[in-house]
């Protein structure tokens, strides 16, 4: 029997994890990045015998692939993603390729905010309720490694839209819909419907056995539901009307129906605040409750979950001023729910690459709550063209340091400093974590 060649393009996390499922599965493969290899990722390749190349693609080797799995960094206009799809080579993501090989129950998670969080608190109540889980896909560990290497009965998976856009046999037995904003437009053609077909291939092969978890408030998910035909089960969250089925919130409490069952928690009880959270809490009830997870074992893993950083994270409280560290919002809808989240006067520290952003979303809760906006980029000119007019007091820097020192200078006992860019995070940084980490530092220099 000839052995089929998969090549991995990428050899980061991702990339690395699906070689080492290839090798396994009994894949000749061969991985290219165009850029560096990490010296953790180097050592592993070479502990497994698996050929790899770096700081090139070598077009001969690829185009020789029976099949490809790419790194979702790669867009697919890339000349040799362009030159594998013009030969008929099948070109897939990490999630596809390891999908094949695990017969455990697959929780996939989208939205183009509150990803993240969910997951992880998805994550954290199956766990603690003893369940078999493991955690993958944008988030923690690779997919493809732990299914190589693990045993899991189940997996809470955070896809991105371009893990989706190369996943076409993907079936997750829950699939999980927050929300569509405009994101990463650069990335399909500025054509806002590109972006939305995309995260509705999360429920493309879901049958009548399966689930479907929605945000109900969002018009775009319902008019494309409305075009759509959708086999799976139904299950709507909203924050304005009562559902009979599904997840809603009324006054401090949320209930998620599902099936008969209910179940009930006092907002404020969670450690997770504003309305955006809201909605992730009872996607996870939901979840939850489709594994069939008790009322009691929600509830306790609801109160013992801590979220990630660089969500809305609180950094210190220095003179009566909150310092709030929310790296992880790139986008202008993440900006919307944190400004949402906040009664006090803000002082917004904000900017970063640029992906085609409309403030128009954020405007009236800017003019409502922004006393001061501290611009922390080189290409400072669109946000300042936006704002100028309407926040009394702007800031240009592209120090982070100096960015908190005049945030301080601005500030009154009471007011809130939020890091929140609405902007990736590649003009300064290597990436927001780092970002966040860095913003997290200024902060405590202020104290010294």
């Amino acid at each position: 029997m000839v052995q089929k060649k998969l090549v991995v393009l990428g050899g980061g996390e991702s990339g690395i994890g699906a070689a080492i499922l290839a090798k396994l599965k009994g894949f000749e493969v061969f991985l290219s990045d165009r850029s560096p290899i990490s010296e953790k990722y180097r050592e592993v390749l070479l502990r497994e015998n698996i050929n790899f190349e770096e700081g090139l693609h070598t077009d001969s080797l690829i185009l020789d692939a029976d099949e490809v799995v790419k790194s979702p960094g790669i867009p697919d206009k890339a000349p040799i993603i362009v030159a594998l799809v013009s030969k008929g080579i099948p070109v897939i993501s990490e999630i596809e390729f390891a999908s094949r090989y695990t017969d455990a129950k697959l929780i996939a998670v989208t939205g183009s905010n509150g990803k993240t969080t969910t997951s992880l608190l998805t994550y954290h109540l199956l766990r603690e309720a003893g369940l078999n889980v493991g955690l993958a896909g944008n988030i923690g560990e690779s997919f493809a490694w732990q299914v190589a290497e693990k045993n899991f009965d189940y997996y809470v998976l955070e896809i991105s839209s371009f893990q989706l856009d190369n996943s076409f046999e993907f079936r997750p037995s829950v699939a999980v819909l927050l929300n569509i904003t405009p994101d990463h437009l650069d990335r399909y053609d500025y054509n806002f419907q590109n972006y939305v077909d995309s995260k509705f291939r999360i429920i493309q092969k879901q049958t009548a056995e399966d689930d479907f978890i929605y945000f109900e408030d969002s018009d775009v998910i319902v008019s494309e539901l409305e075009k759509r035909s959708v086999s799976s089960r139904k299950w709507g969250i909203s924050l304005k009307d009562t559902l009979a089925q599904g997840g809603y919130l009324k006054g401090q409490t949320l209930t998620a129906n599902k099936g008969g069952v209910s179940y009930v928690q006092n907002f404020p009880e969670l450690p997770i605040k504003g309305p955006h959270n809201a909605v992730n809490a009872l996607a996870s009830i939901l979840v939850a409750q489709c594994v069939g997870l008790s009322p009691e074992a929600i509830k306790s893993g609801l109160l013992s979950f801590k979220n990630a950083p660089h969500r809305l994270e609180q950094v210190a409280v220095i003179d009566e001023v909150t310092y709030v560290n929310d790296s992880k919002a790139t986008n202008v809808d993440s900006v919307f729910y944190a400004l949402g989240s906040f009664d006090q006067p803000i002082l917004l520290i904000a900017g970063g690459v640029d992906k085609g952003n409309d403030y128009s979303q954020i405007e009236e809760l800017v003019r409502q709550k922004v006393k001061a906006l501290i611009i922390l980029t080189p290409k400072f000119e669109k946000l300042k063209e936006y704002f100028g007019a309407i926040v009394p007091q702007i800031y240009v820097t592209e120090d982070v340091q100096d960015a908190v020192n005049q945030a301080q200078k601005w500030s009154a006992p009471g007011d809130v400093v939020l890091l929140s860019p609405a902007c990736a995070s590649f003009d300064l940084f290597k990436n927001y974590e780092d970002r966040g980490d860095k913003f997290k530092q200024a902060v405590i220099n202020l104290t010294k």
